[in-house]
């Protein structure tokens, strides 16, 4: 059963929750995210989730290799957009790393922090779809969304988002 969310209870603060990844759309959720945060008095926190799959077939070695090494950039990632959104907001984001399914890690998160009030995520700029994160939740049946999420136009400008945030 969801947690009843406390974002809005005495000591919380709603926090929007974006997923950091290598796609190109990722800068918009941030982009979005820092400045609607800051806006409405709330937080930023910033999931990425490493694939264990690969790592998991591999020889034990060889996989423990292949995960420092996404966790190495996962965490160069990180740092590269919690810079954006200190530059942007003036905000400081929580930053979580996950391994497994990013469906499955992102519904964890939500469900064991009760301050997550939005997830944000941005739609693919290409003619291929909302992109790989907006399909995936779309249509996996094993995640229940207890929370908004906003999707957020990949093509929007910064002053189009600052309009909108």
């Amino acid at each position: 059963m969801p947690r009843t969310r406390q974002s809005f209870e005495s000591g919380h603060h709603r926090k929007f929750m974006v997923v950091i990844d290598e796609t190109p759309e990722c800068d918009r959720a941030v982009y979005y995210a820092s400045r609607r945060a800051v806006r409405t008095g709330g937080k930023l926190v910033m999931l990425s989730v490493i694939p264990t799959g690969e790592a998991n077939q591999q020889w034990l070695g060889v996989g423990e290799l292949m995960l420092a090494e996404a966790r190495d950039e996962v965490e160069k990632r990180l740092d590269h957009f919690a810079a954006r959104a200190r530059h942007l907001a003036g905000i400081d984001a929580e930053r979580v790393i996950r391994e497994g399914s990013k469906a499955e890690e992102i519904q964890k998160l939500i469900d064991e922090d009760p301050d997550i009030g939005v997830l944000v995520l941005a739609a693919g700029t290409d003619n291929k779809g909302p992109g790989p994160l907006v399909s995936s939740l779309a249509s996996n049946r094993s995640v229940t969304m207890t929370i908004p999420i906003t999707i957020v136009p990949g093509q929007l400008t910064d002053e189009e988002l600052d309009a909108l945030a």
